[in-house]
């Protein structure tokens, strides 16, 4: 006898095992960010809590590097966010006294470079990018 319903629901449930595993995976790997984040945000002397609200957080890293928070619009253009991203993140890693390679990686590995950042010995030096001075009149 062959019973083809089980055999489809043995496969359903691996393949629901197989969903919950990969979203407590990702579940944590977002955790391990946030966390790097929230402490780095610490450092800076920004709340941390502001890593978990999803443009908020933008708009404090464009803070703590110096850079004009209506580049926040910048991020919302495709392409143009993925060039904005590694700027702002080599910001990141020159306001931490840190060098351009670290502000790639910040910007390609996030989940290894963001907990780097935030439980290391790096100290916020200010920001990258010094304010302009308004031109004399």
């Amino acid at each position: 006898m062959e019973y083809e319903g089980s055999v489809q629901t043995g496969g359903g449930v691996m393949g629901m095992l197989c969903v919950c595993f990969m979203w407590l995976l990702y579940l944590a790997v977002a955790a391990v960010v946030v966390i790097g984040m929230w402490k780095a945000f610490v450092k800076a002397k920004k709340p941390g809590w502001a890593a978990i609200i999803p443009i908020y957080n933008i708009i404090v890293i464009l803070e703590m590097v110096g850079r004009p928070v209506w580049w926040v619009v910048l991020f919302l253009v495709p392409c143009v966010n993925i060039v904005m991203s590694f700027i702002v993140m080599i910001d990141v890693a020159k306001s931490f006294a840190q060098s351009a390679g670290f502000g790639v990686g910040l910007a390609l590995l996030g989940p290894i470079f963001w907990p780097i950042l935030g439980f290391g010995k790096a100290q916020y030096v200010g920001p990258a990018v010094p304010p302009t001075a308004p031109p004399a009149v």
